[in-house]
């Protein structure tokens, strides 16, 4: 057992089993790099409106919310259960904000409902040619709306399924991107997998690989297009196509 690890039980002990405030205070400054991080790599995908200290704001709140709640007797890693805390708490804040403009919602719309034509006529997810063709628009333009949109995305991979309560459900992003399939599908309607798996198998290898890149493997954008050998824009307009595609499969909005 590291020192750190050790120092963490000894505090979560004290705060868990005394109400220690002390330990309790301890604890939010031991892992407030975590709201730091996570606050960065959503911070990656908003546009330029959103500061990234609000991020960091939000994210306090869930980190808080994590200390009260977290119970260190479950079989399951601070870091991990804070993170997914921190994030819904950075998503119901910039919803509850309304940051996205009505132009941006207006954007995102005509080009979910764009993709989502053209996967019905074709039976497989477009191509970017595709899309912007039936955009009537250039592919510059149809580049620039997916970097105008890309904000709005983000939130849909984050939401969670399943599950009686938030500590059971499990984000669709993980439902996504893994493979081994870890978690307890009997938390999840067999449709909504069914679905699920359905829209993942459309998308284009590349768009997989980015979604697995990100989510699983936390790698950045800009190191995902290190392995691509493309910009780190090009993987954000990948990501952001992704998105939409599996939004507009399912629905979720």
């Amino acid at each position: 057992m590291t020192n750190h690890t050790a120092h963490a039980d000894r505090l979560w002990e004290r705060y868990k089993a005394k109400q220690d405030k002390q330990a309790r205070q301890a604890l939010i400054e031991l892992y407030a790099p975590l709201v730091k991080y996570v606050a960065g790599r959503l911070a990656m995908h908003m546009p330029n409106n959103v500061e990234l200290e609000d991020l960091e704001s939000y994210g306090a709140f869930g980190l808080l919310d994590a200390v009260d709640k977290f119970d260190p007797e479950r079989d399951v890693k601070f870091e991990t259960y804070a993170t997914t805390r921190i994030r819904g708490a950075i998503i119901d804040g910039l919803r509850s904000a309304d940051w996205v403009p009505r132009s941006t919602r207006a954007k995102a719309k005509a080009l979910e409902e764009t993709i989502q034509v053209l996967t019905n006529r074709l039976g497989r997810s477009p191509s970017d040619d595709e899309v912007a063709a039936a955009l009537e628009v250039p592919m510059e333009r149809y580049y620039q709306m997916l970097d105008e949109v890309r904000g709005t995305v983000l939130i849909s991979l984050d939401d969670l399924v399943g599950g009686e309560s938030p500590d059971e459900a499990v984000r669709i992003a993980d439902l996504v991107v893994n493979d081994e399939q870890p978690v307890d599908h009997d938390l999840i309607q067999t449709e909504s997998l069914a679905e699920l798996t359905a829209a993942v198998e459309q998308l284009s290898e590349r768009e997989r690989l980015v979604l697995s890149l990100y989510y699983h493997d936390g790698l950045t954008l800009k190191e995902i297009g290190h392995v691509l050998g493309v910009t780190e824009s090009r993987v954000s307009q990948i990501h952001t196509k992704a998105i939409m595609n599996l939004r507009t499969k399912l629905q979720w909005f």
